[in-house]
């Protein structure tokens, strides 16, 4: 992996990872579509990065994760990370397998995308407007919500605002939900990518994350500098997507899912 094509993946990251249409699948399309090889450094770059995004949430949101007087914040979202941290686990070769299947991806998107298409009109008259007015059952609640995402092209930010709204939550209460759920989810997933997982079990080398990161002066490079790109595009894309959410609500993302969707799989399909 050079650098221009590691910033580009990274640039791909913070644009998709807080908006529903999975920056799982735009990253492995984009790597892809740029001729990169499907090896085992590639897939936890793609997962480690995601360590720049989780950084813009709290950025982005610091008065809200740092106000000690609110406890009960971290109870939320500590109890509602746990459906992803058992199930994830549980199934991390499953879901690893599925990454390189682009046809089962895209056809993913799509019906993701049909799923958002009808998103407004299934949950009318919200009543929770802010964090404060979520329980922790019904954290716990969009917590399984948010599992729906191990399906690579379903997105975790999609699966967890619907399940927010769901629970009777605005959809820009949804979406900040969303958005803080995303920090202990992704920290931990980036935590176990680096310094737990084992990546490449069946080839002759088998590595720990960090052990590849450390591997050379360039791997260390493009971690350093991938993270910082999806950090600034994230902070960007982040009120970028409450306003259009605010304004238009889910149907421009579910054509947006469905188009992108279909044009990857006649890709896929016909010239792969």
């Amino acid at each position: 992996m050079d650098l221009i094509k590691a910033i580009i993946i990274a640039i791909v990251e913070g644009l998709t990872e807080y908006l529903p249409i999975s920056s799982t699948a735009h990253m492995g399309f984009t790597a892809n579509l740029l001729g990169m090889p499907d090896d085992e450094f590639l897939k936890m770059f793609q997962v480690s990065i995601q360590f720049g995004a989780i950084l813009s949430v709290v950025v982005a949101y610091w008065k809200k994760f740092f106000d000690l007087n609110n406890i009960q914040f971290y109870f939320k979202l500590g109890f509602a990370v746990v459906p992803a941290l058992v199930l994830g686990y549980l199934f991390d070769d499953k879901i690893e397998a599925v990454l390189g299947n682009q046809i089962a991806i895209s056809s993913v998107l799509v019906l993701g995308g049909v799923v958002l298409l009808f998103a407004d009109k299934w949950f009318k008259n919200p009543k929770i407007d802010d964090e404060k007015g979520i329980t922790i059952r019904k954290a716990v609640t969009i917590g399984f919500w948010q599992c729906l995402a191990m399906m690579p092209g379903t997105s975790r930010s999609a699966a967890s605002i619907i399940g927010g709204m769901a629970q009777g939550l605005t959809r820009k209460a949804a979406a900040e939900f969303s958005f803080f759920l995303a920090v202990p989810t992704m920290l931990a997933v980036t935590v176990y990518s680096v310094f737990v997982k084992t990546w490449g079990k069946e080839t002759p080398n088998p590595q720990k994350g960090y052990e590849m990161i450390m591997a050379s002066q360039d791997h260390i490079m493009i971690f350093v500098i991938g993270n910082v790109v999806a950090f600034i595009v994230a902070l960007i894309a982040i009120k970028a997507f409450i306003g259009v959410l605010n304004k238009y609500g889910f149907k421009p993302w579910g054509w947006y899912r469905i188009f992108v969707g279909i044009a990857l799989l006649i890709y896929f399909y016909f010239f792969k």
